[in-house]
């Protein structure tokens, strides 16, 4: 395995940043098939935890995946109203400067994204914003439901964040940042969709949000969303536990057990 922690400079963050890349060394794919999976961070975190905290580096090489975790500090991956351009970046320079640096440019059929809690959601927006992009994507207690989490009292910490970065929930729609609206319109545009894996602790504080979701997906009836509860709540030991799963549905197309 070969573990890369690359520093380089955002022209659209105008700052430093980072992000680690993990690549199996001793592949038997070639280049243009090996798949690439995009791995986001939660709220609280930077691009070093998902190395940290889970075995991803085993599962990498188990499952000959190229694993790029970049540092999405506290932007929730989107266009702040106040602030850094982290979509942008996310969407847009990030796989631009990946190609630059390591040659990695996957076709749609490889190309795939998944994170946690914030992470989750970019991951999701990822693939309903983009959809020419990626052939999946996934969440692990994924922040779904923004304008829940204006209200609830448990993220009432960071509400002023979520002001700074969304605006009003009025804006959320109008500026793609609501994932009901982008799930809704993507699915009437006749555009080809990616599958969407979502998996949630049971004790997760944000398993309503989940449930609403999930809900939502299945009365819109979008083609290839995939929801499962598993006991557990916010923690590393659920997080490096189901994204095993994750990447075996990427790279085979198997669902996880009911």
């Amino acid at each position: 395995m070969a573990f890369l922690e690359c520093n380089f400079h955002s022209v659209v963050l105008q700052k430093a940043v980072s992000m680690n890349v993990v690549i199996p060394q001793f592949s038997q794919n070639r280049p243009e098939e090996r798949k690439v999976m995009y791995l986001l961070h939660g709220l609280s975190d930077d691009a070093s935890m998902w190395m940290r905290r889970t075995s991803i580096e085993r599962y990498a090489d188990r499952y000959d995946m190229i694993v790029i975790m970049p540092d999405g500090g506290r932007g929730f991956y989107t266009d702040a109203v106040n602030g850094s351009q982290y979509w942008t970046f996310l969407a847009e320079e990030l796989p631009g400067t990946v190609r630059k640096l390591f040659n990695i440019d996957p076709k749609k059929e490889n190309c795939f994204a998944a994170g946690l809690s914030m992470g989750g959601y970019g991951a999701i927006k990822l693939g309903l914003r983009c959809p020419e992009k990626f052939a999946a994507v996934a969440g692990l207690s994924s922040l779904v439901d923004l304008k829940l989490r204006y209200r609830a009292t448990d993220t009432a910490s960071w509400r002023s964040e979520l002001r700074a970065i969304f605006g009003s929930t009025a804006q959320l729609a109008p500026r793609g940042n609501d994932l009901f609206d982008l799930a809704e319109k993507l699915r009437i545009s006749g555009k080809e969709m990616p599958e969407i894996l979502s998996i949630c602790g049971t004790e997760d504080f944000m398993i309503e949000d989940n449930r609403k979701f999930n809900r939502f997906m299945r009365k819109i009836e979008y083609p290839g969303f995939y929801s499962f509860e598993r006991p557990g709540s916010h923690t590393w030991e659920f997080w490096d536990q189901y994204i095993q799963d994750v990447m075996v549905f990427f790279t085979t197309g198997q669902l996880p057990e009911k």
